[in-house]
């Protein structure tokens, strides 16, 4: 069944913007742009006690789930530069620090650009959709596991087509080397990654990305103990009018000791033995229509597989697991103005290979102002 519904996904639907590498985009040339938001966040969490009659417990909390600020600009000729910090309490060890900054240089304008610093890697859709324009308050489980680490220190060569065959942006290409540790560690790896994706527009109303890393991991410093990690992704996404559908699927492969878990530099569980090949992958699915009153309901389906054969976990709403994630997502986005949003998640969570399901659903509220 679950191939079934891949086969649908690849057979009509990826975001309609490849996104610049920065969280957010200045509306000049010219001059120093302050620019930032702020998502503010209430989650409820349904828990009860796990598979092995454990009690789970997660406060239900208000707090902030980002709160960015930065600065972005252009010098003469042909060059741009952009920072952003992050200032949320609940990320990093409740301290500030930098999330991204780089400097790109542009001689042949839209087709080749020359981007060095730290910034998003380019496999994915979702991950490399600005978490102030995401769909649903969180990202797919499949993307918080396998698209990691989110940021690191790299070089990319990126750009777009003009016009070729009659097409305007007819394909647009990303290429990175990358350090391979993660967000804020730069001296842990002496080998580095390549990632790479492509994403193809048709037609205007659709587009179909594909995305790969690979790289040897020797690290010291991070909680991190791989030897050698391999990403594939194919996304594809349709928009017609006021409706849109997206989908994608992630496959990960790695090879020696890991450590699984991660997110925005986020900590790792746990580790399996030396010999494995561990191989884990997943997809999401997702369908949103905007109404006449500002009103965006949004469906999404996802299936997170972590090949528990090879005694690995990860972590979903914080608690440890061992076996097939499947959530739906119903949610709700209500658009004051271009700069003010309310969105209202319930996740309805499943677990296909534990012996029976436990009450662990969650309901989420956030509201976001950008500037």
């Amino acid at each position: 069944m679950k191939k079934i519904i891949f086969l649908l996904i690849m057979l009509g639907l990826t975001p309609f913007m490849l996104n610049a590498q920065g969280c957010m985009e200045g509306d000049s040339d010219e001059g120093v742009q302050v620019v930032g938001y702020l998502q503010a966040d209430y989650d409820y969490y349904f828990f009860d006690k796990d598979k092995n009659g454990n009690t789970l417990y997660k406060p239900n909390s208000f707090y902030f789930m980002r709160a960015r600020v930065g600065v972005l600009g252009s010098i003469p000729y042909d060059v741009s530069y952009y920072v952003m910090a992050e200032f949320s309490p609940v990320l990093q060890g409740g301290y500030p620090f930098l999330l991204d900054a780089f400097v790109t240089y542009a001689p042949f304008g839209k087709y080749a650009k020359f981007t060095l610093g730290q910034f998003k890697s380019p496999v994915g859709l979702e991950l490399n959709t600005p978490c102030h324009d995401l769909h649903t308050i969180r990202r797919s489980t499949v993307v918080t596991n396998l698209a990691t680490p989110f940021r690191d220190f790299q070089f990319m060569i990126h750009g777009t087509s003009d016009s070729l065959f009659g097409k305007k942006d007819l394909f647009a290409y990303k290429f990175s080397v990358l350090n391979g540790t993660g967000l804020n560690h730069w001296d842990d790896n002496k080998y580095k990654d390549i990632a790479a994706r492509l994403v193809i527009s048709p037609w205007e109303w659709l587009k179909v990305g594909g995305s790969f890393r690979t790289g040897k991991q020797d690290i010291k410093k991070t909680d991190q103990v791989q030897k050698t990690r391999t990403r594939y992704g194919a996304d594809m996404s349709f928009q017609y009018k006021n409706f849109f559908v997206q989908g994608e699927y992630l496959f990960g492969k790695d090879e020696g000791k890991v450590k699984s878990g991660g997110g925005c530099g986020g900590k790792s569980t746990s580790v399996v033995p030396d010999s494995l090949i561990y191989k884990k992958d997943g997809f999401f699915i997702m369908a949103g229509y905007m109404t006449p009153w500002r009103l965006q309901p949004v469906i999404k389906y996802e299936v997170y597989n972590p090949h528990v054969q090879n005694e690995s976990t990860y972590t979903f709403l914080y608690v440890e697991r061992d076996y097939i994630q499947t959530t739906i997502t119903f949610g709700l986005n209500f658009f004051l103005n271009d700069w003010t949003r309310i969105q209202v998640n319930y996740l309805y969570n499943a677990e296909e290979t534990a012996k029976e399901e436990f009450p662990n659903d969650a309901i989420m509220f956030q509201v976001q102002a950008k500037f």
